[in-house]
């Protein structure tokens, strides 16, 4: 296999941030991503503790509560929200951290939209043209709010589209955005699902429950049929959860499994769907 196989790193997997890359490196793993609500002196430690130990920094993940902010916000609070990811963007640039992960939106009723939203973004955007840091900006619910920064953006280097196959199955009702957005795609954020579970067809963040490949609905042959048909060659990273959503027990499985089994299980599963690429 080719592929630079990834996967994040957590808080909700309860070990030292070190611990869990020496894990992933003994499953198999190449390198990891974390998110920046993860505090910024323990990227920073990752960073160096990456470099030390030979791992990838694939990505940092921005924080998405303020992302409809950015969008709808008065002027203070959307500032705050920009701040905040132009943070996360000169860590990035700092330690070497090739992509910026940003989510689109957060929400479920909106889906308009708007000049001050895009005029925001373009401030990160112009920011990021100043530096070695790609945005990718990923399929979340909302994807009119995606189709927006992509189209608007098209034209700048520094932005690009990350495919998190778990929110097109629940998020985005399990429509192609790989065959959308694939010649702009930068990365991945590979998991599960069992679809909507609503029988009306209502999304709700219940449903994006980050199960481990072949556990839940997604075709994964189909998948990779069409990462390859894009072209894509960057590495490929899943975005797992050991937690079950509340009222739920989908996960509840893993947080059974030793952190070193379930690791290793992970990495199996990333190394099956890397041969369906190669089919």
């Amino acid at each position: 296999m080719d592929s630079l196989l990834c996967m994040n790193i957590s808080k909700a997997f309860d070990a030292p941030y070190k611990q869990q890359m020496d894990m992933l490196k003994a499953a198999g793993f190449d390198g990891f991503f974390m998110s920046y609500k993860d505090n910024e002196d323990a990227i920073r430690d990752c960073a160096a503790y990456a470099r030390e130990c030979g791992m990838i920094f694939q990505s940092l993940h921005a924080p998405f509560d303020k992302m409809r902010i950015m969008w709808y916000g008065g002027e203070e609070e959307a500032q705050e929200a920009l701040d905040e990811l132009l943070k996360c963007l000169e860590i990035c640039a700092q330690e070497d951290i090739p992509l910026l992960v940003v989510h689109a939106f957060i929400g479920f009723e909106d889906h308009t939209p708007t000049a001050a939203g895009i005029e925001r973004f373009g401030k990160l955007v112009a920011a990021a043209e100043k530096t070695n840091v790609l945005l990718a900006f990923e399929n979340t619910e909302g994807e009119e709010y995606l189709d927006a920064l992509l189209q608007f953006f098209r034209r700048s280097p520094a932005v690009g589209f990350c495919w998190d196959s778990g929110h097109e199955q629940c998020y985005n009702h399990g429509q192609d955005l790989i065959k959308k957005y694939g010649d702009r795609l930068l990365c991945t954020h590979i998991n599960d699902n069992l679809g909507i579970r609503d029988h009306d067809g209502k999304i709700t963040w219940l449903d994006d429950l980050h199960l481990l490949p072949f556990d839940g609905v997604i075709d994964w042959q189909d998948a990779a049929n069409r990462l390859r048909k894009c072209g894509y060659q960057g590495a490929l990273t899943m975005e797992m959860n050991i937690k079950s959503k509340p009222g739920r027990h989908d996960n509840d499985k893993y947080a059974s499994m030793p952190l070193e089994q379930y690791f290793a299980e992970c990495y199996a599963r990333l190394c099956k769907i890397a041969r369906l690429l190669e089919k």
